[in-house]
Protein backbone atom coordinates (compact mmCIF):
# COMPACT_ATOMS: atom_id res chain seq x y z
CA UNK A 1 0.00 0.00 0.00
CA UNK A 2 1.67 3.50 -0.55
CA UNK A 3 1.84 6.36 1.35
CA UNK A 4 1.68 3.77 4.61
CA UNK A 5 2.53 6.16 7.15
CA UNK A 6 -0.77 8.45 6.29
CA UNK A 7 -2.68 5.35 6.33
CA UNK A 8 -1.64 4.15 9.05
CA UNK A 9 -2.74 7.25 11.09
CA UNK A 10 -5.83 7.16 9.39
CA UNK A 11 -6.78 3.76 10.14
CA UNK A 12 -5.63 4.82 13.81
CA UNK A 13 -7.84 7.27 13.81
CA UNK A 14 -10.71 4.68 12.94
CA UNK A 15 -9.76 1.23 14.64
CA UNK A 16 -7.48 2.79 17.59
CA UNK A 17 -4.27 2.96 18.21
CA UNK A 18 -3.78 -1.02 19.60
CA UNK A 19 -0.67 -2.38 18.34
CA UNK A 20 -2.45 -5.86 17.13
CA UNK A 21 -5.63 -4.46 16.23
CA UNK A 22 -3.82 -1.63 14.06
CA UNK A 23 -1.49 -4.70 12.29
CA UNK A 24 -4.75 -6.19 11.57
CA UNK A 25 -6.17 -3.78 9.80
CA UNK A 26 -3.35 -2.62 7.73
CA UNK A 27 -2.77 -6.25 6.35
CA UNK A 28 -6.65 -5.96 5.47
CA UNK A 29 -6.16 -2.58 4.06
CA UNK A 30 -3.15 -3.45 2.32
CA UNK A 31 -4.54 -7.04 0.93
CA UNK A 32 -7.73 -4.84 -0.65
CA UNK A 33 -4.98 -2.36 -2.12
CA UNK A 34 -3.23 -5.47 -4.11
CA UNK A 35 -6.66 -7.11 -5.06
CA UNK A 36 -7.40 -3.83 -6.82
CA UNK A 37 -4.72 -3.94 -8.99
CA UNK A 38 -5.32 -7.48 -9.55
CA UNK A 39 -8.19 -6.61 -10.98
CA UNK A 40 -7.80 -3.77 -12.70
CA UNK A 41 -4.53 -2.46 -12.35
CA UNK A 42 -4.12 1.33 -13.10
CA UNK A 43 -3.72 4.41 -10.67
CA UNK A 44 -3.72 4.10 -7.17
CA UNK A 45 -7.30 3.98 -5.52
CA UNK A 46 -9.02 5.95 -2.80
CA UNK A 47 -10.02 4.03 -0.37
CA UNK A 48 -13.41 4.13 1.44
CA UNK A 49 -15.34 2.40 5.15
CA UNK A 50 -18.85 2.07 6.22
CA UNK A 51 -19.60 0.74 9.97
CA UNK A 52 -21.85 -1.77 10.67
CA UNK A 53 -24.39 -0.65 13.53
CA UNK A 54 -26.04 -1.86 16.62
CA UNK A 55 -29.74 -0.85 17.64
CA UNK A 56 -29.63 0.64 21.52
CA UNK A 57 -33.49 1.68 21.94
CA UNK A 58 -36.39 1.73 19.79
CA UNK A 59 -37.04 -2.17 18.97
CA UNK A 60 -39.67 -2.36 16.07
CA UNK A 61 -40.55 1.49 16.47
CA UNK A 62 -38.99 2.90 13.06
CA UNK A 63 -42.22 1.35 10.77
CA UNK A 64 -45.03 2.76 12.77
CA UNK A 65 -42.68 6.59 12.69
CA UNK A 66 -41.50 6.63 16.30
CA UNK A 67 -37.60 6.93 17.78
CA UNK A 68 -34.49 4.94 18.20
CA UNK A 69 -31.74 5.35 19.58
CA UNK A 70 -29.00 3.26 17.06
CA UNK A 71 -24.83 3.29 17.08
CA UNK A 72 -22.26 2.67 14.16
CA UNK A 73 -19.72 0.12 15.58
CA UNK A 74 -16.13 -0.75 14.89
CA UNK A 75 -16.72 -3.68 12.33
CA UNK A 76 -16.75 -2.27 8.63
CA UNK A 77 -17.02 -2.92 5.03
CA UNK A 78 -14.00 -1.12 3.03
CA UNK A 79 -13.70 -0.58 -0.51
CA UNK A 80 -10.46 0.52 -2.74
CA UNK A 81 -12.10 2.10 -5.95
CA UNK A 82 -11.09 4.65 -8.45
CA UNK A 83 -13.08 6.00 -11.63
CA UNK A 84 -13.78 3.79 -14.40
CA UNK A 85 -13.16 4.49 -17.97
CA UNK A 86 -16.45 2.79 -19.23
CA UNK A 87 -19.92 3.48 -18.47
CA UNK A 88 -20.34 0.90 -15.99
CA UNK A 89 -19.70 0.39 -12.31
CA UNK A 90 -17.80 -2.87 -11.44
CA UNK A 91 -17.49 -3.99 -7.88
CA UNK A 92 -15.52 -6.83 -7.22
CA UNK A 93 -16.71 -8.54 -3.84
CA UNK A 94 -14.89 -10.72 -0.93
CA UNK A 95 -15.95 -14.59 -1.93
CA UNK A 96 -17.41 -13.99 -4.85
CA UNK A 97 -15.22 -15.15 -8.02
CA UNK A 98 -16.94 -12.37 -10.73
CA UNK A 99 -17.40 -9.03 -10.79
CA UNK A 100 -20.86 -7.59 -10.45
CA UNK A 101 -21.21 -4.93 -13.36
CA UNK A 102 -24.06 -2.49 -13.50
CA UNK A 103 -24.22 -0.98 -16.95
CA UNK A 104 -25.00 2.97 -16.44
CA UNK A 105 -27.31 2.93 -19.51
CA UNK A 106 -29.50 0.99 -17.96
CA UNK A 107 -30.31 1.65 -14.42
CA UNK A 108 -34.00 0.20 -14.48
CA UNK A 109 -34.88 -2.30 -11.83
CA UNK A 110 -34.05 -5.81 -13.02
CA UNK A 111 -36.42 -8.09 -11.33
CA UNK A 112 -33.92 -11.51 -12.07
CA UNK A 113 -31.23 -9.31 -9.71
CA UNK A 114 -33.61 -9.22 -7.10
CA UNK A 115 -31.71 -10.20 -3.57
CA UNK A 116 -28.44 -9.55 -5.19
CA UNK A 117 -25.17 -6.94 -4.84
CA UNK A 118 -25.85 -5.59 -8.12
CA UNK A 119 -29.39 -5.20 -7.00
CA UNK A 120 -28.16 -2.87 -4.54
CA UNK A 121 -25.80 -1.00 -6.66
CA UNK A 122 -28.05 -0.60 -9.43
CA UNK A 123 -31.21 1.26 -7.11
CA UNK A 124 -28.54 3.42 -5.60
CA UNK A 125 -27.19 4.78 -9.17
CA UNK A 126 -30.50 4.93 -10.29
CA UNK A 127 -31.15 6.77 -7.43
CA UNK A 128 -28.35 9.51 -7.44
CA UNK A 129 -29.29 9.89 -11.20
CA UNK A 130 -33.13 10.91 -10.03
CA UNK A 131 -31.90 13.38 -7.24
CA UNK A 132 -30.11 15.04 -10.10
CA UNK A 133 -26.40 14.15 -8.65
CA UNK A 134 -24.06 12.07 -11.00
CA UNK A 135 -23.05 8.94 -11.71
CA UNK A 136 -20.00 7.64 -13.64
CA UNK A 137 -18.35 4.67 -14.79
CA UNK A 138 -16.53 3.07 -10.77
CA UNK A 139 -13.65 0.26 -10.50
CA UNK A 140 -14.06 -0.81 -7.08
CA UNK A 141 -13.20 -3.89 -4.40
CA UNK A 142 -14.91 -4.45 -1.54
CA UNK A 143 -14.46 -6.50 1.68
CA UNK A 144 -16.25 -7.06 5.00
CA UNK A 145 -16.09 -7.58 8.15
CA UNK A 146 -19.81 -7.28 9.79
CA UNK A 147 -20.64 -11.32 9.77
CA UNK A 148 -23.95 -11.68 7.35
CA UNK A 149 -27.22 -12.31 9.84
CA UNK A 150 -25.18 -10.74 12.99
CA UNK A 151 -28.17 -8.48 13.33
CA UNK A 152 -25.24 -5.52 12.41
CA UNK A 153 -26.64 -4.58 9.64
CA UNK A 154 -23.75 -5.96 6.75
CA UNK A 155 -26.17 -4.59 3.95
CA UNK A 156 -26.98 -1.26 5.15
CA UNK A 157 -23.28 -0.80 5.24
CA UNK A 158 -22.67 -2.37 1.55
CA UNK A 159 -24.70 0.11 0.49
CA UNK A 160 -23.98 3.12 2.48
CA UNK A 161 -20.61 2.62 1.24
CA UNK A 162 -21.28 2.18 -2.60
CA UNK A 163 -22.99 5.43 -2.01
CA UNK A 164 -20.41 7.33 -0.26
CA UNK A 165 -18.19 6.09 -3.18
CA UNK A 166 -20.64 7.40 -5.72
CA UNK A 167 -20.72 10.56 -3.34
CA UNK A 168 -16.76 11.35 -3.54
CA UNK A 169 -15.88 9.95 -6.62
CA UNK A 170 -18.65 11.68 -9.19
CA UNK A 171 -19.63 14.65 -7.30
CA UNK A 172 -17.05 15.71 -5.14
CA UNK A 173 -18.65 14.71 -1.64
CA UNK A 174 -21.45 17.33 -1.70
CA UNK A 175 -23.66 15.01 -0.81
CA UNK A 176 -24.36 14.51 3.24
CA UNK A 177 -24.84 11.37 5.05
CA UNK A 178 -28.87 11.24 5.15
CA UNK A 179 -29.17 11.47 1.51
CA UNK A 180 -26.56 8.55 1.15
CA UNK A 181 -28.42 6.54 3.49
CA UNK A 182 -31.90 7.36 1.88
CA UNK A 183 -29.73 6.40 -1.69
CA UNK A 184 -29.52 2.87 0.03
CA UNK A 185 -33.15 2.53 1.81
CA UNK A 186 -34.69 2.90 -1.62
CA UNK A 187 -32.14 0.56 -3.29
CA UNK A 188 -32.86 -2.28 -0.81
CA UNK A 189 -36.88 -1.72 -0.73
CA UNK A 190 -37.21 -1.09 -4.77
CA UNK A 191 -34.65 -3.17 -6.49
CA UNK A 192 -33.04 -5.19 -3.70
CA UNK A 193 -36.70 -6.42 -2.61
CA UNK A 194 -36.72 -6.14 1.14
CA UNK A 195 -38.88 -3.55 3.14
CA UNK A 196 -36.51 -2.21 5.31
CA UNK A 197 -36.78 0.88 7.48
CA UNK A 198 -33.63 3.68 7.31
CA UNK A 199 -32.58 3.54 10.79
CA UNK A 200 -29.37 1.30 9.96
CA UNK A 201 -28.24 3.04 6.56
CA UNK A 202 -28.50 6.75 8.79
CA UNK A 203 -26.57 4.93 11.76
CA UNK A 204 -24.16 3.71 9.18
CA UNK A 205 -24.00 7.22 6.90
CA UNK A 206 -23.26 9.16 10.10
CA UNK A 207 -21.59 7.45 12.99
CA UNK A 208 -21.29 7.60 16.78
CA UNK A 209 -24.56 7.24 18.72
CA UNK A 210 -27.44 8.70 16.78
CA UNK A 211 -30.83 9.70 17.92
CA UNK A 212 -33.55 9.30 14.74
CA UNK A 213 -36.98 9.57 14.82
CA UNK A 214 -39.09 9.16 11.66
CA UNK A 215 -42.21 10.99 12.77
CA UNK A 216 -41.49 12.39 8.61
CA UNK A 217 -40.12 8.91 7.50
CA UNK A 218 -38.73 10.59 4.19
CA UNK A 219 -37.12 13.36 6.17
CA UNK A 220 -36.27 12.77 9.71
CA UNK A 221 -34.77 14.14 12.27
CA UNK A 222 -31.15 13.02 13.21
CA UNK A 223 -29.01 13.85 16.29
CA UNK A 224 -26.26 13.12 17.74
CA UNK A 225 -25.49 11.57 21.26
CA UNK A 226 -22.13 12.51 22.18
CA UNK A 227 -21.52 9.15 25.00
CA UNK A 228 -18.49 7.05 25.83
CA UNK A 229 -19.20 3.26 27.21
CA UNK A 230 -15.63 2.47 27.31
CA UNK A 231 -15.18 5.68 29.57
CA UNK A 232 -18.00 4.49 31.77
CA UNK A 233 -16.60 1.61 32.38
CA UNK A 234 -19.45 -0.67 30.25
CA UNK A 235 -18.58 -3.18 27.55
CA UNK A 236 -21.06 -3.48 24.71
CA UNK A 237 -21.38 -6.93 23.38
CA UNK A 238 -24.21 -9.24 21.19
CA UNK A 239 -24.44 -12.60 21.35
CA UNK A 240 -25.58 -14.72 17.93
CA UNK A 241 -27.99 -17.16 19.17
CA UNK A 242 -28.59 -18.88 15.73
CA UNK A 243 -31.40 -19.97 14.33
CA UNK A 244 -32.58 -19.39 10.36
CA UNK A 245 -34.58 -16.04 9.23
CA UNK A 246 -35.58 -17.84 6.12
CA UNK A 247 -38.95 -18.53 7.23
CA UNK A 248 -39.97 -15.49 9.62
CA UNK A 249 -40.83 -13.45 6.78
CA UNK A 250 -44.51 -13.47 8.48
CA UNK A 251 -43.59 -13.04 11.66
CA UNK A 252 -41.86 -9.82 11.00
CA UNK A 253 -44.26 -8.67 9.00
CA UNK A 254 -47.12 -9.02 11.24
CA UNK A 255 -45.71 -6.65 13.47
CA UNK A 256 -46.34 -3.70 11.65
CA UNK A 257 -49.28 -4.87 10.12
CA UNK A 258 -51.46 -5.72 13.60
CA UNK A 259 -49.67 -1.82 15.41
CA UNK A 260 -50.90 -0.62 12.35
CA UNK A 261 -54.12 -2.32 12.74
CA UNK A 262 -54.99 -0.86 15.99
CA UNK A 263 -54.12 2.68 14.41
CA UNK A 264 -56.98 2.11 11.98
CA UNK A 265 -59.48 1.79 14.61
CA UNK A 266 -58.49 5.90 15.57
CA UNK A 267 -58.78 6.98 11.69
CA UNK A 268 -54.88 6.90 12.36
CA UNK A 269 -52.22 4.95 9.59
CA UNK A 270 -49.37 4.26 12.63
CA UNK A 271 -49.15 4.12 16.06
CA UNK A 272 -47.18 7.49 16.22
CA UNK A 273 -50.65 9.47 15.54
CA UNK A 274 -52.68 7.53 18.46
CA UNK A 275 -51.82 8.33 22.45
CA UNK A 276 -51.59 5.66 25.79
CA UNK A 277 -54.87 7.73 26.69
CA UNK A 278 -56.76 6.77 23.61
CA UNK A 279 -55.55 3.21 23.71
CA UNK A 280 -56.71 2.46 26.67
CA UNK A 281 -59.76 3.88 27.32
CA UNK A 282 -60.84 1.98 23.76
CA UNK A 283 -59.45 -1.35 25.01
CA UNK A 284 -62.64 -3.43 24.97
CA UNK A 285 -63.57 -2.66 22.23
CA UNK A 286 -60.10 -3.09 20.51
CA UNK A 287 -59.87 -6.84 21.71
CA UNK A 288 -62.77 -7.74 19.39
CA UNK A 289 -61.37 -5.64 15.74
CA UNK A 290 -57.78 -5.99 16.12
CA UNK A 291 -57.15 -8.42 18.75
CA UNK A 292 -55.02 -9.18 22.05
CA UNK A 293 -51.58 -9.17 20.49
CA UNK A 294 -52.44 -5.94 18.30
CA UNK A 295 -53.20 -4.51 20.97
CA UNK A 296 -49.94 -5.61 23.10
CA UNK A 297 -47.66 -4.40 19.81
CA UNK A 298 -49.25 -1.12 20.21
CA UNK A 299 -48.37 -0.74 23.88
CA UNK A 300 -44.94 -1.52 23.60
CA UNK A 301 -44.59 0.97 20.53
CA UNK A 302 -46.32 3.84 22.47
CA UNK A 303 -44.30 3.14 25.95
CA UNK A 304 -40.80 2.29 23.55
CA UNK A 305 -41.22 5.61 21.74
CA UNK A 306 -41.37 7.20 24.89
CA UNK A 307 -38.44 5.39 26.51
CA UNK A 308 -35.74 6.08 24.11
CA UNK A 309 -36.13 10.20 24.48
CA UNK A 310 -35.63 8.76 28.38
CA UNK A 311 -32.57 6.15 27.23
CA UNK A 312 -31.27 9.68 24.99
CA UNK A 313 -32.04 12.04 28.31
CA UNK A 314 -29.86 9.28 30.59
CA UNK A 315 -27.13 9.24 28.77
CA UNK A 316 -26.80 13.29 28.38
CA UNK A 317 -26.61 13.13 31.68
CA UNK A 318 -24.08 10.53 32.28
CA UNK A 319 -26.34 8.69 34.34
CA UNK A 320 -25.57 5.10 33.27
CA UNK A 321 -27.78 3.30 35.80
CA UNK A 322 -31.20 4.52 34.69
CA UNK A 323 -29.38 3.78 31.29
CA UNK A 324 -29.05 0.71 31.82
CA UNK A 325 -32.67 0.54 33.55
CA UNK A 326 -34.30 1.30 31.01
CA UNK A 327 -32.57 -1.43 28.48
CA UNK A 328 -33.69 -3.73 30.84
CA UNK A 329 -37.18 -2.46 30.60
CA UNK A 330 -36.78 -2.27 26.67
CA UNK A 331 -36.33 -6.15 26.72
CA UNK A 332 -38.94 -6.56 29.17
CA UNK A 333 -41.31 -5.00 26.73
CA UNK A 334 -39.95 -6.77 23.83
CA UNK A 335 -39.95 -9.70 25.10
CA UNK A 336 -43.60 -9.81 27.01
CA UNK A 337 -45.57 -7.27 24.94
CA UNK A 338 -43.89 -7.12 20.97
CA UNK A 339 -43.29 -11.21 21.38
CA UNK A 340 -40.58 -10.97 19.42
CA UNK A 341 -38.01 -13.51 21.29
CA UNK A 342 -39.57 -16.54 19.33
CA UNK A 343 -41.20 -17.74 16.92
CA UNK A 344 -44.83 -19.88 17.82
CA UNK A 345 -44.26 -21.62 14.90
CA UNK A 346 -40.90 -23.54 15.45
CA UNK A 347 -41.08 -23.68 19.64
CA UNK A 348 -38.46 -25.79 20.00
CA UNK A 349 -36.09 -23.53 18.58
CA UNK A 350 -35.77 -20.14 21.29
CA UNK A 351 -32.08 -18.96 20.43
CA UNK A 352 -33.17 -15.84 21.79
CA UNK A 353 -34.89 -16.87 24.34
CA UNK A 354 -32.45 -18.90 25.47
CA UNK A 355 -29.60 -16.62 25.33
CA UNK A 356 -31.55 -13.87 27.63
CA UNK A 357 -31.97 -16.81 30.20
CA UNK A 358 -28.35 -17.27 30.12
CA UNK A 359 -27.02 -13.43 29.87
CA UNK A 360 -29.78 -12.52 32.77
CA UNK A 361 -27.92 -14.63 35.19
CA UNK A 362 -24.57 -12.96 34.67
CA UNK A 363 -26.08 -9.63 34.62
CA UNK A 364 -28.12 -10.16 38.15
CA UNK A 365 -24.67 -11.52 39.42
CA UNK A 366 -22.40 -8.55 38.00
CA UNK A 367 -24.83 -5.87 36.63
CA UNK A 368 -25.70 -4.28 33.46
CA UNK A 369 -28.18 -4.93 31.00
CA UNK A 370 -29.73 -7.70 28.25
CA UNK A 371 -32.17 -6.93 25.76
CA UNK A 372 -33.07 -8.48 22.05
CA UNK A 373 -31.31 -6.89 19.61
CA UNK A 374 -32.92 -6.26 16.39
CA UNK A 375 -35.80 -7.75 14.70
CA UNK A 376 -35.93 -10.62 16.87
CA UNK A 377 -37.64 -14.04 16.61
CA UNK A 378 -33.50 -15.49 15.76
CA UNK A 379 -30.33 -13.99 15.70
CA UNK A 380 -28.70 -11.81 18.20
CA UNK A 381 -29.37 -10.51 21.72
CA UNK A 382 -27.18 -7.07 22.84
CA UNK A 383 -25.33 -7.01 26.51
CA UNK A 384 -23.96 -4.33 28.21
CA UNK A 385 -21.76 -5.67 30.87
CA UNK A 386 -19.35 -3.63 33.87
CA UNK A 387 -15.37 -3.83 31.69
CA UNK A 388 -13.42 -6.77 32.81
CA UNK A 389 -16.56 -9.42 32.72
CA UNK A 390 -16.27 -10.24 29.24
CA UNK A 391 -13.78 -12.92 28.67
CA UNK A 392 -15.80 -14.88 31.03
CA UNK A 393 -19.22 -14.05 29.73
CA UNK A 394 -17.99 -14.97 26.35
CA UNK A 395 -16.35 -18.38 27.76
CA UNK A 396 -19.92 -19.15 29.04
CA UNK A 397 -21.98 -17.81 26.06
CA UNK A 398 -19.93 -19.68 23.79
CA UNK A 399 -19.70 -22.95 25.39
CA UNK A 400 -23.66 -22.62 23.92
CA UNK A 401 -24.08 -20.73 21.20
CA UNK A 402 -20.41 -21.85 19.47
CA UNK A 403 -16.67 -20.06 19.10
CA UNK A 404 -17.04 -16.57 17.47
CA UNK A 405 -20.82 -16.26 18.54
CA UNK A 406 -19.79 -13.50 21.02
CA UNK A 407 -18.34 -10.13 19.81
CA UNK A 408 -17.43 -7.30 21.86
CA UNK A 409 -18.06 -4.29 20.41
CA UNK A 410 -16.81 -0.09 20.34
CA UNK A 411 -18.92 2.38 19.10
CA UNK A 412 -17.42 4.31 16.12
CA UNK A 413 -17.27 7.88 15.69
CA UNK A 414 -16.88 8.54 12.18
CA UNK A 415 -19.85 6.88 9.82
CA UNK A 416 -19.00 6.19 6.25
CA UNK A 417 -16.12 7.92 5.13
CA UNK A 418 -13.54 8.20 2.63
CA UNK A 419 -10.09 6.70 4.41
Amino acid sequence: MTNAAPMESALARLYGTSGHELARQLQRWGGLAERFRECFGGPAPRFFSAPGRTEIGGNHTDHNHGKVLAAAVDLDVIAAAAPGSDRAITVYSEGYPQPFVVGLDDLSMHPDERGTTAALIRGIAARFRDSGCAVGGVQACIASDVPVGSGLSSSAAVEVLIGTILNVICNEARLGPERIAIAGQYAENVYFGKPCGLMDQIASAVGGIVAIDFEIPGSPRVERVEFDFAKAGCDLLVVDTGGSHADLTDDYAAIPREMKLVAAQFGSQVCREISMQDLLARLAGLRTTAGDRAILRALHFLQENDRVDRQIHALRKGNMQEFLRLVEESGDSSFRWLQNCHSGRNPREQGIALGLALAEGMVKEWGGACRVHGGGFAGTILVFLPAGRSDEFRERMESVFGAGSVRVLRVRSRGSTEV
